[in-house]
């Protein structure tokens, strides 16, 4: 069956290989002889199905259809049917001569059939002369697209490089701006290019970068194929391609009947390549020149000595028809190893020269010339002629590869090694324990093709930006966003930044060039995830201990979600949203408001509700202009003033009441309120003092008697290189005067034991009792020795001025100074 590519030819060889009781497909490549096999077996059943090629052979005892590479066709006249497919590489310099042998020579007991291009019907009626020619034409139309630049290449596209730089840079810049490509080369393994097949098949990315290797074994969905060259390097020149290789890889396009389109790169740098109009012509309507010859090369030569093999393997065809080919990499290596006298006399007897042919026959895998490949037959044969490899030695070359770390290029340059390993390993004439070493080979095969998988998806594939590029439509709306449970945002399953609060912060290990993508998708799609996020925390805003009073306002989950602003008074501040929270719905925005006010309000009810009193009785119009002013300075300052100017000794008894009523303590130094000096309620006011402007130090946590330094924070009176709480500081004087009105003197001992039990110094405590009045008489000498012990110090007291006890019958004096102030504004 003769017709272009997409016209179904496999499908129908395996439909009639099924048909017969037995049979044998021969493949140009592995990959696609192990995907037939697959389908085979689900057909006929594993154990009735072989599978042989170089580097792999599953032959159950049983088997009665085999799937092959061409090279390891058997040859089996039993055979019911066979098949060749891609005959039309009998015109293939390389391996030409392998397919044409097996097209002159390869039967089937039934059926025979040759499957591959139109070109070749000449060839086969020379050749073939009772062969029946069944042409098929393409389903699908090919249609020249002309040449676009790589940013305009449509999904589901294929581009076309021919070397391994050109490759990497295609897929590097598919990478910048649409979220990669899968990357298919010869260099690679046959499961490292099934699985970056499968990532682009299954639609993880839409972009595949091939070299010519593309063109042949893949079954892809495919609309369009870019050309970035129409010339590749041959192996002796570089040249142009035929017209029957451009339509060989701009075939990959279309489906079925799903047609395809086809051209080149523009803007590669003034060498954008261009397609005549003659080559354009002979690929949309697949008209091409017939081959006109095949190569051909003897297929059983005579094996008395080198020399005669040599002369067998370059004698001339026996046909017009045949063409001798260039040199073959196993001829090459031949010749070389036969100028070599220690290898050349090392081979004596025609059973020696097989194997020494056989040996040379070992393919280039790692493709690095005839003369390197020389050198490792020619180690390979040293141990081969005395007869197998141990397998100790095989285990340890294999074992030697078995390392999937290294860049891309390393792990190719091992792939490439460890298929050499895995052909001799499938010899049985060549490896003891021959299944052993092969499923070990075939085992680091897998494993260094899976790390160059992985290499290459991670250098060549960004999964965020092709999740975002595919979804960018009107389908968008659809795409699965979620939040984990570590506050990442994933689109799809894949990572695009995380959560703080309700901010949303771009990936840092993103690209720049990705930024601006990443964060037009947050926009398109967090909406509903913080429409969650707003419910949840409307919900926790319920809970006591949910949120919390942070210094830069109120936290939900250790993130800021509302400010603290100044308000009316001190003590009713506003709340702000976070501006993070501004871009909420205005429903979702105002029930948020409205919960975290809500909670503030029971939080700040307790501790604050001492000042409020105090800033409630201010407003009552019966308390006079002097006791509102004091009240209400209390309310601002925290519950605490020093007593000297704050005006409370010119208040009347009636008005001293409605302090003790509302808790205020008149100490000898300072007015305070005790509630007020409970840390809590110290700590919230300092935080609302601040944002008023109130200009104080804040309190210490704890709210501990006493502190160090010579700075008193709120609620503290300085006692010079200490701080004491002026409820601590009230309660030793007020012990003072109790131990002056017990003596029997005017000069008394004061017991420092209670002051230092605060933690309070000697000369801490000696600046707070002379801050209250009292005064020191300097220590003297007990008994007549000057040097003995010293006698406690003697105290007296007397009454500051300004706290004399006054008639309260008398008028009470006007206050003064900030006070007289405050007063007459409240007047």
């Amino acid at each position: 069956m003769l017709g272009p590519t997409n016209t179904g030819k496999t499908h129908l060889a395996i439909e009639r290989l099924c048909a017969h009781s037995s049979g044998a497909i021969g493949f140009p490549l592995r990959l696609l002889a192990r995907e037939v096999y697959d389908r085979v077996c689900a057909i006929k059943g594993a154990n009735q199905v072989a599978l042989i090629t170089g580097e792999e052979r599953i032959e159950p005892k049983d088997a009665r259809w085999h799937l092959c590479t061409v090279e390891a066709m058997p040859s089996r006249p039993d055979l019911a049917f066979v098949a060749l497919d891609e005959a039309q590489l009998s015109a293939d310099p390389e391996r030409g001569h392998i397919f044409t042998d097996r097209l002159l020579h390869t039967r089937g007991r039934e059926e025979t059939m040759l499957l591959g291009s139109s070109t070749l019907q000449p060839m086969v009626k020379a050749l073939v002369p009772g062969a029946e020619i069944v042409t098929r034409p393409r389903f699908s139309t090919l249609r020249h697209a002309g040449a676009k630049k790589l940013s305009r290449i449509p999904p589901r596209s294929v581009i076309v490089a021919f070397s391994a730089e050109q490759v990497y840079a295609m897929a590097e810049m598919l990478r910048r701006f649409r979220g990669g490509a899968a990357v298919v080369m010869g260099a690679l393994s046959p499961q490292t290019r099934n699985a970056q097949v499968a990532m682009y098949q299954a639609g993880e990315v839409d972009y595949l970068v091939a070299t010519d290797a593309v063109g042949m074994g893949l079954n892809l969905d495919v609309t369009h194929v870019a050309f970035a060259g129409l010339s590749k390097y041959d192996g002796q020149r570089q040249r142009r391609l035929t017209t029957a290789e451009m339509a060989q890889i701009a075939g990959r396009a279309g489906r079925h009947q799903k047609d395809g389109t086809f051209g080149t790169l523009a803007g590669l740098g003034g060498r954008d390549p261009e397609f005549t109009d003659e080559e354009v012509y002979a690929i949309e309507e697949h008209r091409f020149p017939p081959l006109t010859r095949l190569f051909w090369r003897e297929a059983e030569p005579r094996f008395d000595s080198i020399a005669t093999l040599i002369d067998d393997l370059e004698s001339p065809p026996p046909r017009p028809e045949l063409a001798t080919p260039p040199q073959a990499i196993d001829l090459s290596v031949l010749k070389l190893l036969a100028e070599d006298a220690e290898t050349a006399g090392s081979v004596r007897g025609r059973g020696s020269v097989a194997r020494f042919w056989e040996t040379c026959r070992l393919p280039d895998f790692r493709q690095q010339g005839a003369e390197t490949h020389a050198r490792f037959v020619a180690r390979l044969w040293q141990d081969l002629r005395h007869g197998y490899l141990g397998a100790d030695y095989v285990a340890q070359a294999i074992a030697h590869l078995d390392v999937p770390t290294g860049d891309i290029d390393t792990l190719q340059g091992r792939i490439a090694a460890i298929r050499s390993w895995a052909y001799i390993a499938q010899r049985p004439d060549w490896v003891l324990a021959r299944d052993e070493m092969a499923a070990r080979a075939r085992a680091v095969e897998t494993r260094l093709s899976d790390a160059l998988h992985a290499r290459l998806t991670e250098r060549f594939v960004n999964r965020r930006t092709t999740v975002l590029m595919r979804k960018a439509g009107a389908d968008s709306a659809l795409l699965p966003v979620r939040v984990s449970e570590q506050g990442a945002v994933l689109v799809d399953d894949e990572p695009i930044g995380h959560l703080e609060g309700f901010r949303f912060v771009v990936d840092p290990l993103a690209r720049a060039e990705d930024r601006k993508l990443l964060l037009a998708a947050a926009e398109r799609h967090l909406p509903a995830v913080f429409a969650r996020r707003a419910a949840e925390l409307v919900a926790a805003a319920g809970e006591p201990d949910s949120l919390s009073l942070a210094d830069n306002g109120i936290a939900w989950e250790g993130m800021t979600v509302a400010r603290l602003e100044t308000g009316k008074a001190l003590l009713d501040p506003r709340i702000r949203l976070d501006p993070a929270l501004e871009k909420l719905p205005t429903r979702e925005r105002a029930l948020v408001i409205a919960a975290i006010e809500s909670w503030f309000a029971r939080h700040a009810e307790k501790p604050l509700s001492p000042l409020r009193q105090l800033a409630e009785a201010s407003r009552a119009g019966d308390s006079g202009p002097a006791l509102r002013a004091l009240l209400l300075h209390m309310a601002e300052a925290g519950g605490v003033l020093p007593r000297e100017g704050s005006g409370v000794d010119a208040l009347d008894g009636k008005q001293r009441d409605v302090l003790r009523r509302l808790g205020v303590r008149i100490g000898g130094l300072d007015l305070f309120l005790p509630a007020a000096l409970r840390p809590a309620a110290m700590r919230l006011w300092s935080r609302l003092a601040t944002l008023r402007g109130v200009r104080h130090q804040p309190p210490p946590h704890g709210m501990p008697p006493v502190v160090e330094g010579r700075t008193a924070p709120a609620g503290y009176r300085r006692l010079g290189a200490q701080a004491l709480r002026v409820d601590m500081a009230d309660k030793l004087i007020q012990a003072a005067h109790r131990h002056r009105l017990g003596s029997a003197g005017k000069r008394f001992v004061l017991d420092p034991g209670l002051a230092r039990s605060m933690g309070l110094s000697t000369a801490s405590y000696s600046a707070l009792l002379r801050s209250a009045g009292f005064r020191v008489h300097m220590a003297r000498p007990l008994g007549e020795n000057a040097s003995g012990p010293v006698a406690p110090p003697l105290w007296d007291w007397r009454p500051p001025r300004q706290y004399e006890m006054r008639d309260v019958s008398r008028p009470t004096p006007p206050p003064t100074g900030a006070f007289a102030a405050l007063a007459e504004l409240i007047r």
